[in-house]
This record gives C-alpha cells, structure tokens and sequence, in this order.
C-alpha cells in the first residue's frame, strides 16, 4: 500500500474522531485527535517535500512532526489513558 494513502487514511480516520469529540463536548480526547492529525499532516508534507527535493524543508516538517508525536504521547499519559 502506497505511504501517502495510509497517511491519508489516518488523516480522514483523525478528521472524523476530532468532529466526532468536539460535538460529544469531549474536549480531552478531541484535543487528543487534533495532536494526532497535526502529526499526521506534517509527517505527509515531510514526505511530500523530501520527495519534491527540499530536503532542508524536509527535515524542519519532521522535527515538527515529531513535536507533535511526543505531545500526543505526552497527552495520553496525562489523561491517562493507557
């Protein structure tokens, strides 16, 4: 399966949970989903550019990527969920 579909899966599956939260006044978990599409979306635009050649552009979306997948860790522990 192509990277870009599986990430565009995963973008619709956090679309569709934040709208779902934020009309269920479930703020936690909508927030929750909102850190997940933000990491998703930069992760794909990571890959878009390094595919494009912008390699310095690249590098900065992973890192802000990456950002996001370390708060949404950081969030699940602290409304722990796990």
């Amino acid at each position: 399966m192509n990277i870009k579909r599986v990430f565009g899966i995963g973008i619709g599956i956090a679309i569709i949970a934040s709208f779902y939260f934020i009309v269920q006044l479930n703020l936690n978990m909508a927030v929750l989903s909102m850190v997940a599409l933000f990491a998703l979306t930069n992760g794909l635009r990571s890959k878009t550019f390094h595919d494009q050649g912008l390699v310095r552009e690249s590098k900065w979306m992973k890192w802000v990527s990456l950002f996001f997948v370390v708060a949404f860790i950081v969030l699940i522990i602290v409304y722990r969920i796990i």
